[in-house]
């Protein structure tokens, strides 16, 4: 009985790591803590993506995101989405993304995102996304963006997680 009991124990843990390394870890860079790194797969023929994270300054100074870069791009702004008016705008933060002492800025759809733009190849479901973001204290910070499903609103990790369908936008006609 204690045998059973003892790789039943082992069998729990064994699931619960294989299910954890599923998902991208926590970065830790200086006073910042980047997690729930994620993106949606796109179908064939995109050029452009979403990069969704969140990032908590554990410190007293403020920091911010300036750029970032991706192989599987040959550009990588950090944008900001809003409704003005009823109009949905984008654009790039030219002067970057500040991350304030003590708070948690969320980059999301419909929100803060990173724009992967000129896609050299399309993202698949399953796959992992190396990204390099550049802070202006805590410096160049690798984080890897899994690669959710195309209508996903979240991280696998995260059901239920809020914000716009970008699947169902028609970004043809967005000036880059």
């Amino acid at each position: 009985m204690k045998t059973i009991a003892t790789a039943l124990v082992y069998g729990v843990l064994v699931v619960g790591m294989l299910g954890r390394s599923a998902h991208a870890e926590d970065v830790k860079a200086g006073d910042l803590v980047i997690s729930k790194p994620w993106t949606r797969a796109t179908p064939g023929g995109a050029k452009i993506g979403g990069g969704y994270l969140t990032i908590e300054n554990k410190g007293s100074a403020p920091d911010k995101l300036v750029s970032a870069t991706a192989d599987v791009a040959g550009k990588v702004e950090v944008h900001e989405m809003a409704m003005n008016n009823g109009v949905m705008t984008m654009r790039p933060l030219e002067s970057g993304l500040a991350i304030d002492p003590g708070k948690t800025v969320k980059l999301a759809p419909g929100g803060y995102h990173l724009m992967l733009m000129d896609l050299r190849e399309p993202l698949k479901q399953g796959e992992k996304v190396p990204v390099t973001l550049q802070f202006e204290k805590a410096g160049k910070v690798a984080v890897t963006l899994d690669v959710e499903g195309v209508g996903a609103q979240g991280p696998a990790a995260a059901p239920g997680s809020d914000g716009m369908k970008m699947d169902r936008m028609d970004h043809s006609k967005m000036k880059m």
